[in-house]
């Protein structure tokens, strides 16, 4: 193992920085972002073992930020490897997320305020630390249904690190559960919700069928899955008039096709909530 990293860094827009990610050819190596809530400046970087895909991925940004309309100008440099395991920390911080959910990393204090709900949780491999939108929006949906009725089931689909089924576990859903197709997800979500001090099965499996259908269904996923995979989402949600289903992980221009991919499954919109280009949309049997 190399005792230093070879970084491509640029700065980017933050209100670019999700286009950039879907447009971006990452199949050989992961970008990260990261706002300075310091400096209020925000870059991508990518760490890299083999200096060598260097230049491929200076290329990649590049190429993507011009679909964008964007001149990144890529820089190459080296990072310590001890200093790259702590450097990120100063990025991410205590972050409210709605009326009760608070998120807060390990290194952190934070005291909670009466009827704040605290989900400890540091940045790791699986998806969902509350910085990104489509998890907030799936949190502020999920405070608010427990405020209306907390007497009803919970399943997340396609759990990442855990977050929304910890999140729900800790507004006071009692019956909790979750799954995804990837054993890491399965093992860092056990961990997270240990962290939490808050039981909940995750199960690896996939949206190949309905599940075993729950009250409150989130799935948290991408536009073009969450379509695909219409029938067997919907499938999960159970009968009745206090089931509700969270969609999240859309784009706003892909909002509208999923939208109807989900009320030709029999399901009407309630609501849906923009947080920067990201659309979520809550939905109930018609």
């Amino acid at each position: 193992m190399n005792d230093s990293l070879t970084v491509v860094s640029c700065a980017v827009p933050e209100a670019a920085v999700d286009g950039l990610f879907e447009l971006i050819d990452a199949e050989l190596f992961t970008p990260t972002a990261w706002f300075d809530v310091e400096t209020q400046a925000c870059r991508v970087d990518v760490f890299l073992e083999d200096a060598a895909q260097a230049a491929a991925v200076k290329q990649s940004l590049t190429q993507a930020g011009a679909l964008l309309g964007l001149k990144l100008v890529p820089t190459l440099g080296t990072l310590a490897r001890s200093d790259w395991a702590e450097s990120w920390k100063r990025f991410f911080h205590v972050e409210k997320i709605s009326a009760r959910v608070v998120v807060r990393p390990s290194w952190e204090p934070y005291e909670a305020r009466p009827g704040e709900r605290v989900i400890q949780l540091d940045p790791g491999l699986s998806f969902g630390t509350g910085k990104h939108a489509t998890t907030q929006a799936c949190l502020k949906f999920l405070d608010a249904l427990a405020a209306e009725n907390p007497r009803r089931s919970v399943l997340d689909m396609g759990c990442g690190s855990g977050i929304l089924a910890i999140g729900a576990k800790l507004l006071g859903f009692a019956e909790v559960s979750g799954f995804d197709n990837d054993p890491d997800c399965i093992r860092v979500s056990e961990e997270n919700a240990a962290i939490n001090g808050v039981s909940i099965p995750f199960t690896l499996d996939d949206l190949s069928h309905p599940y075993a259908p729950a009250d409150v269904v989130v799935a948290n996923i991408l536009a073009p899955v969450l379509i695909q995979f219409a029938p067997q989402v919907a499938g999960s949600v159970a009968p009745g008039p206090q089931a509700r289903l969270v969609v999240s992980g859309i784009l706003d221009e892909q909002y509208a096709a999923v939208r109807a991919a989900y009320e030709a499954q029999g399901l009407v919109e309630v609501e849906s909530l923009l947080i920067e280009i990201w659309r979520s949309g809550l939905f109930r049997r018609g």
